[in-house]
């Protein structure tokens, strides 16, 4: 199946809201809300590719995090815990960069393709949140 092909069977928006889902290749079914809250629509479409590869650093994430609220709770010595926080935040920036890198390889080209400047305005955005 060509990419065209995957992208026309997309779902965009929902109705009656600014929510939506978008149904990947794999089947994977991806929800996300635009903070405008204006409900717009726009034409590109979110094929990720890195889905699995970023479940699992979360996964790996959280189990990490889940450890240092143990060692909170056995109160164990502070500048090991945070060295242990410093790790498990470091961890959930490099899974952001995935998502951030997917997005622009995947669905901003798509975004870009279809001149859909309110999906640009919505990455810089994001990008303007991440990065403060």
């Amino acid at each position: 199946m060509t990419d065209e092909e995957q992208r026309s069977d997309l779902p965009h928006m929902e109705p009656g809201g600014d929510t939506h889902s978008h149904m990947g290749p794999d089947g994977s079914i991806y929800v996300h809300t635009h903070s405008s809250g204006d409900g717009h629509f726009h034409p590109h479409t979110h094929s990720h590719t890195q889905t699995r590869a970023v479940s699992n650093r979360l996964s790996r994430a959280i189990g990490h995090l889940d450890a240092v609220k143990r060692m909170v709770e056995n109160q164990r010595d502070c500048t090991e815990v945070l060295i242990q926080l410093s790790a498990v935040q470091s961890a959930i920036n490099n899974t952001a960069k995935i998502i951030l890198k997917d997005h622009i390889q995947n669905c901003m080209m798509d975004a870009v393709y279809q001149n859909d400047q309110q999906a640009l305005n919505d990455l810089n955005d994001v990008i303007e949140k991440f990065m403060h």
